[in-house]
Protein backbone atom coordinates (compact mmCIF):
# COMPACT_ATOMS: atom_id res chain seq x y z
CA UNK A 1 0.00 0.00 0.00
CA UNK A 2 2.50 2.64 1.21
CA UNK A 3 6.18 2.06 0.46
CA UNK A 4 8.84 4.55 1.50
CA UNK A 5 12.31 4.16 0.02
CA UNK A 6 15.42 5.92 1.41
CA UNK A 7 13.51 9.09 2.31
CA UNK A 8 15.60 12.02 3.59
CA UNK A 9 14.72 15.62 4.36
CA UNK A 10 16.67 18.42 6.06
CA UNK A 11 14.53 20.96 7.91
CA UNK A 12 16.61 23.64 9.62
CA UNK A 13 18.92 21.88 12.05
CA UNK A 14 16.96 18.62 11.84
CA UNK A 15 17.15 15.81 9.30
CA UNK A 16 15.17 12.73 8.46
CA UNK A 17 17.74 10.13 7.47
CA UNK A 18 17.17 7.33 4.97
CA UNK A 19 13.67 6.34 6.10
CA UNK A 20 12.51 2.99 4.71
CA UNK A 21 9.03 1.71 5.64
CA UNK A 22 6.28 -0.45 4.22
CA UNK A 23 2.66 -0.20 5.37
CA UNK A 24 0.25 -2.89 4.21
CA UNK A 25 -3.27 -2.26 2.97
CA UNK A 26 -5.75 -2.05 5.85
CA UNK A 27 -2.99 -1.92 8.47
CA UNK A 28 -3.02 0.32 11.53
CA UNK A 29 0.61 1.43 11.58
CA UNK A 30 2.07 3.30 14.55
CA UNK A 31 5.15 5.50 14.38
CA UNK A 32 6.32 5.74 18.00
CA UNK A 33 8.99 8.09 19.28
CA UNK A 34 9.85 11.02 21.54
CA UNK A 35 9.02 14.64 20.78
CA UNK A 36 11.38 15.98 18.13
CA UNK A 37 12.15 12.62 16.57
CA UNK A 38 10.73 13.62 13.17
CA UNK A 39 7.37 11.85 13.28
CA UNK A 40 5.25 14.80 12.11
CA UNK A 41 7.70 15.73 9.35
CA UNK A 42 7.48 12.16 8.06
CA UNK A 43 3.67 12.40 7.94
CA UNK A 44 3.85 15.75 6.14
CA UNK A 45 6.15 14.26 3.50
CA UNK A 46 3.72 11.38 2.98
CA UNK A 47 0.83 13.86 2.71
CA UNK A 48 2.75 15.99 0.20
CA UNK A 49 2.96 19.17 2.28
CA UNK A 50 6.72 19.09 1.64
CA UNK A 51 8.87 17.22 -0.84
CA UNK A 52 11.88 15.12 0.25
CA UNK A 53 15.48 15.97 -0.58
CA UNK A 54 15.87 12.39 -1.77
CA UNK A 55 14.01 9.11 -1.69
CA UNK A 56 10.59 8.08 -3.00
CA UNK A 57 7.06 7.46 -1.71
CA UNK A 58 4.77 4.93 -3.39
CA UNK A 59 1.03 4.48 -2.89
CA UNK A 60 -0.36 1.31 -4.47
CA UNK A 61 2.91 1.06 -6.45
CA UNK A 62 2.38 4.55 -7.92
CA UNK A 63 5.16 7.07 -7.28
CA UNK A 64 3.49 9.99 -5.46
CA UNK A 65 6.72 11.63 -4.23
CA UNK A 66 6.06 14.92 -6.02
CA UNK A 67 2.29 14.84 -6.43
CA UNK A 68 0.37 17.73 -4.82
CA UNK A 69 -1.60 16.80 -1.66
CA UNK A 70 -5.00 16.99 -3.40
CA UNK A 71 -4.00 14.25 -5.84
CA UNK A 72 -2.73 11.72 -3.27
CA UNK A 73 -5.96 10.37 -1.80
CA UNK A 74 -4.70 10.93 1.74
CA UNK A 75 -6.61 12.25 4.76
CA UNK A 76 -4.73 14.12 7.50
CA UNK A 77 -5.74 14.83 11.11
CA UNK A 78 -3.45 17.24 12.97
CA UNK A 79 -2.89 17.24 16.72
CA UNK A 80 -4.90 20.46 17.13
CA UNK A 81 -7.62 19.22 14.68
CA UNK A 82 -7.58 22.46 12.58
CA UNK A 83 -11.35 22.62 12.12
CA UNK A 84 -12.73 25.56 10.15
CA UNK A 85 -14.02 27.92 12.89
CA UNK A 86 -16.55 29.65 10.60
CA UNK A 87 -18.24 26.37 9.61
CA UNK A 88 -20.50 24.19 11.71
CA UNK A 89 -19.71 20.50 12.19
CA UNK A 90 -21.91 19.48 9.25
CA UNK A 91 -20.04 21.76 6.85
CA UNK A 92 -16.63 20.84 8.28
CA UNK A 93 -17.30 17.17 7.52
CA UNK A 94 -18.76 18.01 4.11
CA UNK A 95 -15.87 20.26 3.05
CA UNK A 96 -13.79 17.61 1.28
CA UNK A 97 -16.83 16.01 -0.33
CA UNK A 98 -17.86 19.33 -1.87
CA UNK A 99 -14.28 20.08 -2.93
CA UNK A 100 -14.39 16.89 -5.00
CA UNK A 101 -17.61 18.06 -6.68
CA UNK A 102 -19.81 15.45 -5.00
CA UNK A 103 -22.55 17.75 -3.71
CA UNK A 104 -25.26 15.11 -4.23
CA UNK A 105 -23.49 12.75 -1.81
CA UNK A 106 -22.99 15.26 1.01
CA UNK A 107 -26.09 14.51 3.09
CA UNK A 108 -25.71 10.72 2.92
CA UNK A 109 -21.97 10.69 3.67
CA UNK A 110 -22.15 13.23 6.49
CA UNK A 111 -24.98 11.35 8.19
CA UNK A 112 -23.17 8.00 7.82
CA UNK A 113 -19.93 9.31 9.36
CA UNK A 114 -21.74 11.25 12.08
CA UNK A 115 -23.55 8.07 13.11
CA UNK A 116 -20.35 6.01 12.99
CA UNK A 117 -18.50 8.43 15.27
CA UNK A 118 -21.47 9.22 17.51
CA UNK A 119 -21.53 12.94 16.69
CA UNK A 120 -24.94 13.32 15.00
CA UNK A 121 -26.08 15.60 17.82
CA UNK A 122 -23.18 17.98 17.08
CA UNK A 123 -23.87 18.67 13.40
CA UNK A 124 -25.22 22.19 13.91
CA UNK A 125 -22.59 23.27 16.46
CA UNK A 126 -19.46 25.28 15.72
CA UNK A 127 -15.91 24.23 16.72
CA UNK A 128 -15.77 26.81 19.51
CA UNK A 129 -18.58 24.93 21.26
CA UNK A 130 -16.94 21.47 21.10
CA UNK A 131 -14.97 19.64 23.76
CA UNK A 132 -11.56 18.19 22.88
CA UNK A 133 -13.00 14.73 22.37
CA UNK A 134 -15.84 16.04 20.20
CA UNK A 135 -13.47 18.12 18.06
CA UNK A 136 -11.25 15.09 17.63
CA UNK A 137 -14.14 12.98 16.34
CA UNK A 138 -15.20 15.73 13.94
CA UNK A 139 -11.66 16.03 12.56
CA UNK A 140 -11.52 12.28 11.95
CA UNK A 141 -14.94 12.36 10.27
CA UNK A 142 -13.80 15.21 7.99
CA UNK A 143 -10.66 13.27 7.02
CA UNK A 144 -12.63 10.07 6.32
CA UNK A 145 -15.31 11.88 4.32
CA UNK A 146 -13.14 11.94 1.19
CA UNK A 147 -12.74 8.14 1.48
CA UNK A 148 -8.93 8.37 1.55
CA UNK A 149 -6.67 5.48 0.62
CA UNK A 150 -4.59 6.38 3.68
CA UNK A 151 -5.48 8.21 6.90
CA UNK A 152 -2.66 10.07 8.69
CA UNK A 153 -3.08 10.88 12.39
CA UNK A 154 -0.63 13.29 14.06
CA UNK A 155 -0.70 12.74 17.86
CA UNK A 156 -4.52 12.69 17.81
CA UNK A 157 -4.90 11.81 21.52
CA UNK A 158 -2.17 13.91 23.14
CA UNK A 159 -4.43 16.81 24.19
CA UNK A 160 -7.01 14.58 25.88
CA UNK A 161 -7.27 13.61 29.54
CA UNK A 162 -6.50 9.94 30.41
CA UNK A 163 -10.12 8.76 30.60
CA UNK A 164 -11.01 10.40 27.29
CA UNK A 165 -7.85 9.01 25.68
CA UNK A 166 -9.01 5.52 26.56
CA UNK A 167 -12.46 6.23 25.12
CA UNK A 168 -11.09 7.66 21.86
CA UNK A 169 -8.66 4.73 21.50
CA UNK A 170 -11.70 2.44 21.58
CA UNK A 171 -13.38 4.66 18.97
CA UNK A 172 -10.34 4.50 16.70
CA UNK A 173 -10.24 0.71 16.99
CA UNK A 174 -13.95 0.50 16.17
CA UNK A 175 -13.67 2.85 13.18
CA UNK A 176 -10.65 1.00 11.81
CA UNK A 177 -12.29 -2.39 12.24
CA UNK A 178 -15.37 -1.19 10.36
CA UNK A 179 -13.73 0.84 7.58
CA UNK A 180 -10.31 -0.86 7.27
CA UNK A 181 -8.74 2.39 6.09
CA UNK A 182 -4.97 2.10 6.00
CA UNK A 183 -3.84 4.30 8.90
CA UNK A 184 -0.51 5.78 9.96
CA UNK A 185 -0.70 7.19 13.48
CA UNK A 186 2.27 8.97 15.08
CA UNK A 187 2.51 9.18 18.86
CA UNK A 188 4.89 9.33 21.82
CA UNK A 189 2.48 7.18 23.89
CA UNK A 190 3.42 3.57 24.59
CA UNK A 191 -0.21 2.88 25.49
CA UNK A 192 -1.47 4.17 22.12
CA UNK A 193 1.07 1.98 20.33
CA UNK A 194 0.32 -1.15 22.32
CA UNK A 195 -3.47 -0.86 22.10
CA UNK A 196 -3.81 0.27 18.47
CA UNK A 197 -0.85 -0.80 16.38
CA UNK A 198 -0.85 -3.79 14.05
CA UNK A 199 2.74 -2.81 13.35
CA UNK A 200 4.97 -0.30 15.16
CA UNK A 201 8.03 1.63 13.97
CA UNK A 202 10.16 3.22 16.69
CA UNK A 203 11.74 6.49 15.60
CA UNK A 204 14.46 8.66 17.15
CA UNK A 205 16.57 11.57 15.88
CA UNK A 206 15.22 11.26 12.36
CA UNK A 207 15.87 7.52 12.03
CA UNK A 208 13.77 4.37 12.18
CA UNK A 209 15.31 2.29 14.96
CA UNK A 210 13.12 -0.83 14.94
CA UNK A 211 9.97 -2.12 13.23
CA UNK A 212 7.80 -4.97 14.47
CA UNK A 213 4.53 -5.94 16.09
CA UNK A 214 3.78 -5.04 19.72
CA UNK A 215 5.34 -8.24 21.08
CA UNK A 216 8.59 -7.61 19.20
CA UNK A 217 8.84 -3.95 20.18
CA UNK A 218 7.83 -4.23 23.83
CA UNK A 219 9.34 -7.62 24.69
CA UNK A 220 12.23 -7.99 22.26
CA UNK A 221 13.74 -4.52 21.79
CA UNK A 222 16.88 -4.50 19.69
CA UNK A 223 18.60 -1.49 21.27
CA UNK A 224 18.97 0.19 24.64
CA UNK A 225 17.07 3.24 23.38
CA UNK A 226 14.03 1.16 22.37
CA UNK A 227 14.14 -0.84 25.60
CA UNK A 228 14.20 2.32 27.72
CA UNK A 229 11.57 4.13 25.63
CA UNK A 230 9.04 1.29 25.82
CA UNK A 231 9.44 1.03 29.60
CA UNK A 232 11.46 -2.16 30.09
CA UNK A 233 13.33 -0.66 33.11
CA UNK A 234 15.42 -3.76 33.90
CA UNK A 235 18.32 -3.26 31.49
CA UNK A 236 21.75 -4.67 32.33
CA UNK A 237 25.13 -4.70 30.61
CA UNK A 238 27.14 -7.91 30.62
CA UNK A 239 28.43 -10.80 28.58
CA UNK A 240 26.59 -13.74 27.06
CA UNK A 241 28.03 -17.17 26.34
CA UNK A 242 26.68 -20.53 25.19
CA UNK A 243 27.14 -23.64 27.34
CA UNK A 244 25.59 -27.00 26.44
CA UNK A 245 23.04 -25.30 24.18
CA UNK A 246 22.02 -22.75 26.84
CA UNK A 247 22.69 -19.00 26.71
CA UNK A 248 24.08 -17.65 29.99
CA UNK A 249 24.18 -13.91 30.66
CA UNK A 250 26.70 -12.71 33.25
CA UNK A 251 26.51 -9.29 34.93
CA UNK A 252 28.19 -8.18 38.17
CA UNK A 253 28.39 -11.68 39.59
CA UNK A 254 24.82 -12.64 38.57
CA UNK A 255 24.13 -15.34 35.97
CA UNK A 256 20.80 -15.48 34.13
CA UNK A 257 19.57 -17.96 31.52
CA UNK A 258 18.12 -16.60 28.28
CA UNK A 259 16.50 -18.26 25.29
CA UNK A 260 18.16 -15.68 23.01
CA UNK A 261 20.89 -17.16 20.83
CA UNK A 262 23.38 -14.31 21.29
CA UNK A 263 26.98 -14.26 22.52
CA UNK A 264 29.50 -11.55 23.38
CA UNK A 265 29.14 -8.17 25.08
CA UNK A 266 25.40 -7.48 25.18
CA UNK A 267 22.54 -5.92 27.13
CA UNK A 268 19.76 -7.90 28.80
CA UNK A 269 16.23 -6.53 29.22
CA UNK A 270 13.45 -7.98 31.39
CA UNK A 271 10.06 -6.30 31.74
CA UNK A 272 8.92 -5.72 35.37
CA UNK A 273 5.59 -7.47 34.74
CA UNK A 274 7.39 -10.63 33.56
CA UNK A 275 8.96 -11.24 36.98
CA UNK A 276 7.19 -13.20 39.73
CA UNK A 277 7.92 -12.19 43.31
CA UNK A 278 7.99 -15.15 45.71
CA UNK A 279 8.81 -15.81 49.36
CA UNK A 280 10.13 -19.26 48.43
CA UNK A 281 12.82 -20.56 46.11
CA UNK A 282 11.62 -22.33 42.97
CA UNK A 283 13.72 -24.93 41.16
CA UNK A 284 13.03 -25.16 37.43
CA UNK A 285 15.22 -25.63 34.37
CA UNK A 286 12.99 -23.22 32.41
CA UNK A 287 13.07 -20.45 34.99
CA UNK A 288 15.57 -18.14 36.61
CA UNK A 289 15.38 -17.79 40.38
CA UNK A 290 17.38 -15.04 42.10
CA UNK A 291 17.51 -14.29 45.80
CA UNK A 292 17.36 -10.66 46.85
CA UNK A 293 16.20 -8.10 49.36
CA UNK A 294 13.50 -5.45 48.99
CA UNK A 295 14.99 -1.94 48.90
CA UNK A 296 12.01 0.20 47.88
CA UNK A 297 8.22 -0.03 47.46
CA UNK A 298 6.34 2.47 45.28
CA UNK A 299 2.56 2.77 45.27
CA UNK A 300 1.30 3.16 41.67
CA UNK A 301 -2.40 2.70 42.36
CA UNK A 302 -3.49 -0.86 41.61
CA UNK A 303 0.13 -1.82 40.95
CA UNK A 304 3.03 -1.75 43.40
CA UNK A 305 6.55 -1.25 42.07
CA UNK A 306 8.97 -3.24 44.20
CA UNK A 307 12.73 -2.70 43.88
CA UNK A 308 14.83 -5.73 44.79
CA UNK A 309 18.63 -5.90 45.14
CA UNK A 310 19.94 -9.24 43.85
CA UNK A 311 23.47 -7.95 43.35
CA UNK A 312 21.98 -5.88 40.57
CA UNK A 313 18.74 -3.90 41.07
CA UNK A 314 15.49 -5.26 39.66
CA UNK A 315 12.11 -3.52 39.32
CA UNK A 316 9.10 -5.83 39.77
CA UNK A 317 5.39 -5.05 39.25
CA UNK A 318 2.91 -6.85 41.52
CA UNK A 319 -0.68 -6.18 42.48
CA UNK A 320 -1.47 -4.33 45.70
CA UNK A 321 -3.31 -7.44 46.95
CA UNK A 322 -0.29 -9.70 46.35
CA UNK A 323 1.99 -7.19 48.06
CA UNK A 324 -0.20 -7.18 51.15
CA UNK A 325 -0.71 -10.97 51.22
CA UNK A 326 3.04 -11.63 51.11
CA UNK A 327 3.78 -8.93 53.67
CA UNK A 328 6.31 -7.26 51.39
CA UNK A 329 8.31 -4.66 53.29
CA UNK A 330 11.67 -2.89 53.06
CA UNK A 331 14.48 -5.32 53.89
CA UNK A 332 12.39 -8.48 53.35
CA UNK A 333 14.16 -11.40 51.69
CA UNK A 334 12.42 -12.53 48.47
CA UNK A 335 13.02 -14.52 45.30
CA UNK A 336 12.60 -13.27 41.74
CA UNK A 337 11.39 -15.87 39.25
CA UNK A 338 11.27 -15.33 35.49
CA UNK A 339 11.40 -17.45 32.35
CA UNK A 340 14.48 -17.65 30.16
CA UNK A 341 12.29 -16.66 27.19
CA UNK A 342 11.54 -13.32 28.91
CA UNK A 343 15.23 -12.39 29.06
CA UNK A 344 15.88 -10.46 25.86
CA UNK A 345 19.50 -10.02 24.79
CA UNK A 346 20.69 -7.39 22.32
CA UNK A 347 23.92 -5.69 21.31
Amino acid sequence: MIRIESLSKTWGDFSLKNICLEVREGEYFIVLGPTGSGKTLLLELIAGFYYPDKGRIFLKDIDITHLPPKDRGIGFVYQDYMLFPNMNVRDNIAYGIRAKGLEKEVVKKVEKLANLLGISYLLDRYPSNLSGGEAQRVAIARALAIEPDVLLLDEPLSALDPNLRLEIRKELRKIHKKMRTTTIHVTHSREDAMMLGDKIAVMNEGKIIQVGDAQEIFRRPKSKFVAEFVGVENIFSGRAEREDGITLFHSEGITIQSSSNVIGDVHASIRPEDIILSLHKVESSARNCLKGRVTEIMDMGTIMRVMVDCGIPFAVNITRESCMEMGISIGKEVYLIFKAQNVNLFG
